[in-house]
């Protein structure tokens, strides 16, 4: 266990020694992870809305719609490869 901490000590030291040593890496690093929370967070709101919660009520609707989609998809796929 203690070789363990010991290795992730040292590859954590690895990556913020090499973290202060950037210049621009760091602007790069600030424009991915804004990037980030453009992409997941504010457009999610506007593009992405909760299927589930807005066309079921309950847990057990939600659930059933869920598990009928994945068995579905297996079903027909089990077919393409049966009758190749």
């Amino acid at each position: 266990m203690k070789n363990i901490s010991d290795t992730l000590k040292r590859v954590y030291i690895f990556y913020i020694d090499g973290f202060k040593g950037m210049v621009l890496g760091k602007k790069l690093w600030k424009i991915i992870l804004i990037k980030l929370f453009i992409m997941f967070a504010i457009l999610k709101f506007f593009f992405f809305p909760d299927f589930l919660e807005t066309n079921f009520k309950t847990d057990e609707e939600k659930s059933n719609y869920v598990l009928e989609q994945i068995t579905k998809n297996t079903s027909l796929n089990t077919q393409k490869v049966s009758n190749e």
